[in-house]
């Protein structure tokens, strides 16, 4: 768990941190790092290197595997511990608080800087690797590839969806990003699966993410997993979070995956407000989205 990880962290020497570096290196090449390649990787002598191993095994940081040699890899603890370590040598945060939401493809943490702020680790390809491997399109340049690097990049793609967005479309602020952890803005707000709407409230809230993803798509980028869940309800009005499946708009689906984020949206206003909401020509909101001609979906109803 990250809050151990957090608990941790003041226990670790630089030397550590050399350590774990040297494993994420040389897990770019195979799973299990052999135990010979980190002198190299770490820049540490084979003394300190083995002294290094037992501490962070013990600390849950790395995991010992012996195959046809002696080898370990980085635990999601011990990328964490990555992440956070430069986090802090940066200043970007100060402080580990109370999680905030944790799913199969990510934990976020409250974290405490000149503000409250929310860090996210990203976990895509540790439980879920070959789903992964099928559906995304981070991996078709390279010949090895680990969770560490779906991780990674899910992160970048993330990072440069928010910092391309914001503040036109109302996203969370991108604060500062390391390897696969991404520290952004803290949104009050109430995820938009949990929020009940007043009756009132209902189609102006839907036109409210319609216009949301209007504005993205005209700043270059279609969000590629919308849905209730990727949503927060706000008292200022609506924010969309969660865009590591994120694609241009210049990408050859960037149309057919707009039509689908329209339909699930959409949808799950039909379901929860059915007398509210009536059948929606989806493939027309999206077309108007795409040429900024939207404006409401009531113009759209069948």
């Amino acid at each position: 768990m990250v809050q151990n990880v957090a608990s941790v962290m003041g226990e670790l020497e630089p030397e550590d941190f050399h350590l774990l570096s040297g494993v994420e290196q040389g897990m770019r090449f195979s799973e299990y790092v052999n135990r010979e390649k980190l002198t190299d990787f770490s820049r540490l002598s084979e003394e300190n290197v083995d002294y290094r191993l037992d501490r962070c095994e013990d600390r849950g940081l790395v995991e010992r595997k012996t195959i046809q040699y002696e080898g370990f890899k980085l635990t999601f603890e011990g990328y964490d511990a990555l992440a956070l370590h430069t986090f802090v040598e940066r200043d970007t945060l100060e402080g580990f608080g109370a999680p905030l939401g944790v799913g199969k493809e990510s934990d976020v943490y409250e974290v405490q800087s000149y503000k409250p702020l929310a860090l996210k680790y990203h976990r895509e390809g540790y439980t879920n690797f070959r789903e992964v491997m099928r559906d995304r399109d981070y991996t078709s340049d390279r010949d090895h590839v680990s969770w560490l690097y779906t991780a990674r990049k899910a992160a970048e793609r993330e990072y440069e969806a928010l910092e391309t967005l914001y503040p036109d479309v109302s996203v969370p602020q991108p604060i500062d990003t390391n390897r696969h952890a991404i520290v952004m803005e803290k949104v009050d707000g109430v995820e938009l699966s949990r929020t009940g709407l007043e009756p009132e409230q209902v189609v102006p809230v839907l036109d409210l993410v319609l216009d949301e993803m209007q504005t993205a798509y005209d700043a270059g980028f279609v969000h590629a997993d919308m849905s209730e869940y990727n949503v927060f309800v706000t008292t200022q009005g609506v924010v969309v979070f969660d865009w590591p499946q994120a694609v241009p708009t210049d990408h050859e689906n960037s149309e057919e995956l707009l039509t689908r984020d329209v339909e699930n949206i959409v949808s799950y206003f039909q379901r929860k407000y059915p007398t509210h909401v009536d059948e929606v020509d989806t493939d027309a909101v999206a077309a108007a989205l795409t040429d900024s001609s939207f404006e409401t979906v009531t113009e759209y109803t069948v």
